[in-house]
């Protein structure tokens, strides 16, 4: 084989090595980007991550986030909710760890879960979640809200009393007492 046909395969398997390597190297953005709230409730830090999907014209609340159903309380993975130190809630103790947090929405009050099992995708193929009811820890009440302004992306809030969820036209507060 001659030399400029080595040099030229050379450089052609370089720039399909270069290219597979790059393809893998660039992920696709996600419709519903990762996202996290970091703020301190009654002295503990509080980290909310969560992947934030948008309402792009759709409704939300009973239709894409059916009522009195178990909902990943956000999109892809299961939403994590971790705090450093114990905490209490309406007179519930959490203690310091990570959590997965659910909700089973409700047109009137809401169930917010904290869960023991972390990592996991957010649902099953099914369309249901991936919620082991076993594995909750910890479950407290909301009251939905309308919020002050629309939000086109879900986002959590961290307050030194608690978290809020807003989305659309609904603020759901989590209160820590």
């Amino acid at each position: 084989m001659s030399s400029l046909k080595k040099t030229s395969m050379l450089a052609l398997l370089i720039m399909l090595l270069s290219q597979t390597i790059f393809a893998q190297a660039v992920k696709p953005e996600r419709t519903s980007p990762a996202t996290v709230a970091k703020g301190a409730i009654n002295g503990a830090a509080v980290t909310i991550s969560y992947s934030s999907p948008a309402v792009k014209g759709r409704k939300i609340w009973g239709e894409l986030v059916p009522y009195d159903k178990t909902w990943r309380a956000g999109a892809n993975e299961a939403t994590i909710f971790e705090t450093d130190k114990p905490l209490k809630i309406r007179g519930q103790s959490l203690p310091a760890g990570k959590y997965s947090l659910y909700a089973v929405p409700g047109e009137k009050s809401w169930k917010i879960i904290f869960n023991s099992e972390t990592g996991q995708w957010g649902i099953k193929r099914g369309g249901e979640t991936t919620a082991d009811p076993a594995k909750n820890v910890l479950t407290v009440m909301a009251k939905p809200m309308k919020s002050a302004s629309f939000n086109e992306r879900l986002t959590y809030v961290i307050s030194k009393s608690g978290f809020e969820l807003l989305w659309e036209n609904l603020a759901v507060p989590v209160n820590f007492k």
